[in-house]
């Protein structure tokens, strides 16, 4: 049979009608020689070519790196008469090179009647989008279920009627089972949740609400490995196509068993707290509220809550409490109670109660409060009354008792003042001595007395006081020496058990300058420095640039009392003194502040 007959003969076996449908389906007919008799135009556009451009050729030519695949399957069909259906090929387009295709073919023989087969009718789809398609939606299934995964949190999803479709790792993993024992279960009844029937019944009626479009979030207790419990914050929302038709429900939770643990301990002890607690919101209203608060201001726990913080304060406070209270809102800062924030509160029977308060903000970007300390200090008021009372009387005391001491030691001093009138040279010296003495007493109490602070007294204006009274009597004689004080006005205090015995050793050593460093009326200078050291030891440093000591002349040696005193002055103050060879005389002594003195700068 010529090619021309067998292409009719082809062509006649009810096939061309197929070849002018528009058909999603690629078809072509092959003869025995494996050359296109026919094809229609889904194939070629499959295959980026034209119809003229594979009409009358080979699949050899057409098709050349596929056909030694192609060819045993081609042959097998021709020479059995069997079909071959459904088989999957990759095929190299011949209209687009280097570009690879996926194809889903069959393969049927083509006979007249019952005679032998004279050609195949090739079906081919191009599968390769569809491929495409299912690999990428296998990968993005893959990537979420990753995601999924690698989240601690516990997420699961759900069909609308609460059916397990898919939970994460770490929600089995935690509670020790797999997901093939929960997936196609009603959630309610899984792992987590069939140890509860009324948590049973509770998930049930939220997944109906959810379902139905709402968003629900509660802090439920759920079941983990064994028989362990957690509290998990659970959320579960509606997931919605692009129809915006609910489709599925999303599960997910956290563990805040810390928070709710953090929380109950919190309660506890806000509840036993002994001082008032209350939790203040933006509009100035009760929130929260602790028993010992409630107590002090006569009310309930109820009664209080919601109720405004003003209703607690006394109406003499109430317009400068809103005030301060708007303005620490706007910049709230902590504040202690010792910063005595007195404040007059007015208790529910409308009695006054003296109050302190603290303030610390409760940071919040949607409601910020403060946190409010309420102390009772009516007793305490009352104790200070009384303490400053008793202070108030001993001061009095202590004031009479110093101006006393004074008063007598100046009638003393006034005494041996006459005795120098009538007494002779030697023994005027002598008075004179004694009397210096009893000055530098006297004016150790009148320093009290005038300052109110009977256990301290500053050694600057201390030093410039005494040493003025000596000068100026060695003055009024006739002397002509320039005394120079160098000590600070503040911060170097002393006590009163030291402020006698250094007062004393001032005077014998001044007054020994001045009688004997110069001598016939010379002119000369006198220093005085007092500094202290990091080590709070005071040092004091007496100077001349008179004549000098005789040689072998030191102090508590020689016929002198004030000298034989400086060494028996100094053992009381726990000093040492130290003579400098001249010119002239110089004398140092060291004593320690007391323990409470704290030490300034040298």
């Amino acid at each position: 049979m010529g090619e021309q007959a067998q292409e009719r003969v082809l062509l006649d076996a009810g096939l061309r009608a197929l070849f002018d449908a528009d058909l999603p389906v690629g078809l072509a007919l092959l003869d025995r020689e494996l050359r296109y008799v026919e094809l229609n135009q889904a194939l070629a556009d499959y295959n980026g070519v034209s119809l003229e451009q594979m009409r009358g050729r080979s699949v050899a030519e057409v098709l050349p790196d596929a056909f030694p695949v192609l060819e045993p399957r081609l042959r097998a069909v021709l020479d059995d008469g069997a079909e071959l259906r459904g088989f999957q090929v990759q095929i190299a387009m011949p209209g687009r090179p280097g570009e690879l295709a996926d194809w889903e073919a069959s393969y049927l023989p083509v006979r007249q009647g019952s005679g032998p087969v004279l050609g195949v009718l090739v079906q081919a789809v191009n599968v390769t989008l569809q491929r495409r398609a299912a690999r990428a939606l296998e990968e993005t299934e893959g990537r979420s279920r990753r995601v999924l995964d690698s989240l601690f949190a516990f997420v699961g999803v759900t069909t609308p009627d609460g059916l397990v479709v898919q939970i994460n790792r770490v929600s089995t993993e935690t509670a020790g089972i797999h997901s093939e024992e929960v997936v196609g279960r009603p959630v309610w009844e899984t792992h987590w949740w069939n140890h509860d029937p009324q948590l049973q019944d509770w998930l049930r009626s939220a997944t109906a609400r959810a379902a139905r479009g709402e968003q629900l979030r509660r802090d439920v207790e759920v079941r983990m490995k064994g028989a362990s419990r957690v509290t998990i914050d659970l959320m579960i929302e509606p997931l919605r196509n692009e129809q915006g038709e609910i489709t599925h429900l999303v599960h997910s939770a956290i563990d805040v068993s810390d928070r709710v643990a953090s929380e109950a301990r919190f309660r506890s002890v806000f509840e036993t707290a002994p001082d008032g607690l209350a939790l203040v919101n933006a509009q100035g209203r009760l929130s929260l509220v602790n028993r010992s608060l409630a107590r002090l201001f006569g009310y309930s726990e109820a009664e209080l809550l919601g109720r405004p913080v003003s209703d607690l304060v006394g109406e003499g406070d109430r317009g400068r409490h809103e005030g301060l209270m708007q303005a620490f809102l706007r910049a709230p800062e902590a504040r202690a109670m010792a910063g005595k924030r007195h404040v007059v509160g007015r208790r529910g029977d409308g009695r006054p109660v003296q109050i302190e308060v603290g303030l610390n903000p409760i940071p919040s970007s949607e409601d910020p409060q403060v946190l409010i300390t309420v102390s009772d200090i009516g007793e305490r008021l009352r104790a200070q009354a009384l303490i400053q009372a008793a202070l108030n009387e001993k001061t009095v005391l202590l004031q009479e008792v110093h101006h006393r001491v004074k008063n007598n030691l100046q009638i003393i001093a006034s005494l041996l003042s006459l005795q120098t009138r009538h007494a002779d040279a030697s023994t005027q010296s002598a008075l004179r001595d004694s009397q210096s003495r009893v000055m530098a007493m006297s004016l150790t109490h009148q320093l009290l007395y005038e300052l109110n602070d009977f256990s301290a007294l500053e050694l600057g204006p201390y030093l410039r006081r005494l040493t003025g009274l000596v000068h100026a009597a060695f003055a009024r004689e006739g002397q002509q020496v320039e005394l120079q004080v160098e000590a600070p006005e503040e911060g170097l205090r002393i006590d009163l058990q030291q402020a006698v015995p250094c007062a004393l050793v001032i005077n014998e050593l001044l007054t020994n300058c001045f009688k004997h460093a110069f001598p016939d009326g010379r002119r000369g200078q006198v220093w005085l420095r007092a500094s202290c050291s990091p080590q709070r030891r005071v040092r004091l440093e007496l100077q001349d640039n008179g004549i000098g000591l005789p040689p072998g002349v030191r102090p508590g040696q020689g016929g002198s009392l004030g000298f034989q005193l400086v060494p028996l002055l100094a053992d009381q103050l726990e000093a040492e003194v130290t003579l400098f060879d001249g010119p002239g005389t110089r004398f140092a002594f060291e004593f320690p502040l007391p323990p409470a003195q704290e030490a300034p700068d040298a």
